[in-house]
C-alpha cells in the first residue's frame, strides 16, 4: 500500500474533493504501477486484499490475466469497432449490428444524415453509449459534449484494464435494436472459458438509464444457476431466446483463443446479434457475484503462461 492510499483509507469522505483526488490517484497508478493500481482498486470495491501469487476465485483470476496475459488479440475484440471485422474473418459478418459510420471527431457525424433511431458508442471503454429511438428528441449539444469528454478519457486509467490504452478512440454509429421488451433489448452475456460456453448472464427489465435485473442460466437454458446476488436478481425465470444455438455455436468459433471472454448478444426477431465482446467484467472487482458463482467460475478458469 502506497503512503497515499494509506493516507485516503484512514480519510475517506464522499465529497467531490476526495471522489477526484481518488480518481487522480487511481489514475497515476494505473498508469505506471498497474499492479499497485490493481491491488488497490479491489480491496477499495471487494474489503480484502488480492491474492495474485496463487488467485483462486474468477475475480482473481481476471485481475491476474488483465495484468500478465496481454494477448494481441484481446484489444482487438474489445475495440467495438474492430470487434466486427475479426468476427467477419470467422464467418459471421451477419451477427453484428449495422454500422453507420465511424467517427474520429465530434464533428464528424452527419447529425443531418443519420437515421430517425441510431446509437453512438465510443470504441475504447465501457459504458459510453447514447441510445437514440427518435432523433428528433435528441439533445444533440448535449450528445456532443459528452461524446467529447469520452473520447478524451484513457479507460485503461480507470481500473488498471490495460488492453484499453491500444485501443484508438472512435465513435461508432449503429442500427438501433429492440426486442419489444423495453427501452433497451435484453442482453444475453455468454461466459466463455477456454472457447466453451458455459453460462449466459440474462439482464432483462432495462431501463433508459441502464439499470437492469440479472440472472444466470446454464448454456443449455435448463435451469437458473444461483450466481446472483439476491439484491439484483430478476426472481423470475425467463424463457430461451430463440436463437440461443446460433449464439453458442457463434461462441464456440470466435471464444477459442482466449481463457475468458464475455460475448454479449442480443435476440432480435429471432436471430442473434453480438453486441461486444468484454475481458474484464466491472474491472476484475464484480460484487454482484455469489460466493458460490466466484469458486465455481474461478475452477472453470485455467490461467495460462505469463504472456508481457
Amino acid at each position: 500500500m502506497s503512503l497515499l492510499d494509506g493516507w485516503m483509507q484512514q480519510h475517506r469522505t464522499t465529497g467531490q474533493a476526495y471522489d477526484y483526488l481518488y480518481q487522480m490517484h487511481i489514475a497515476f497508478l494505473c498508469r505506471y504501477f498497474p499492479i499497485m493500481a490493481s491491488r488497490s482498486i479491489y480491496r477499495d470495491r471487494m474489503g480484502k486484499d488480492l491474492d495474485l501469487g496463487a488467485p483462486r476465485n474468477f475475480n482473481e483470476k481476471l485481475q491476474w490475466l488483465k495484468l500478465y496475459w496481454r494477448h494481441p488479440l484481446v484489444p482487438v475484440c474489445a475495440d467495438k469497432a474492430r470487434m466486427k471485422g475479426y468476427a467477419a474473418d470467422r464467418g459471421f459478418p451477419h451477427l453484428v449490428p449495422q454500422t453507420l459510420g465511424v467517427y474520429g471527431d465530434v464533428r464528424d457525424i452527419p447529425w443531418a444524415e443519420l437515421p430517425d433511431r441510431f446509437v453512438l458508442k465510443c470504441t475504447h471503454g465501457c459504458g459510453f453509449n447514447i441510445l437514440c429511438p427518435d432523433k428528433s428528441r435528441l439533445d444533440v449539444a448535449e450528445a456532443a459534449r459528452k461524446l467529447r469528454r469520452w473520447l478524451k478519457t484513457d479507460y485503461s486509467l480507470v481500473a488498471a484494464e490495460l488492453h484499453y490504452a491500444e485501443i484508438p478512440p472512435r465513435i461508432l454509429c449503429e442500427e438501433y435494436l429492440t426486442d419489444g421488451s423495453g427501452p433497451r433489448p435484453i442482453d444475453y452475456k455468454v461466459y466463455c472459458f477456454g472457447g466453451k460456453p458455459h453460462c449466459i448472464l440474462a439482464c432483462a427489465d432495462r431501463g433508459e438509464a441502464g439499470e437492469a435485473r440479472f440472472d444466470f442460466y446454464d448454456a443449455g437454458w435448463t435451469a437458473r444457476l444461483p450466481y446472483c446476488d439476491p439484491s439484483i436478481s430478476l426472481g423470475r425465470d425467463l424463457p430461451a431466446p430463440a436463437s440461443l444455438p446460433e449464439m453458442l455455436a457463434a461462441c464456440e468459433a470466435l471464444a477459442q483463443p482466449f481463457p475468458f471472454v464475455r460475448m454479449d448478444f442480443y435476440d432480435i426477431g429471432g436471430r442473434a446479434r453480438l453486441g461486444e465482446m468484454t475481458f474484464t467484467p466491472m474491472g476484475c472487482a464484480e460484487t454482484g457475484y455469489t460466493e458460490q458463482a466466484l469458486d465455481a467460475l474461478g475452477r472453470l478458469l485455467e490461467l495460462p503462461a505469463k504472456r508481457p
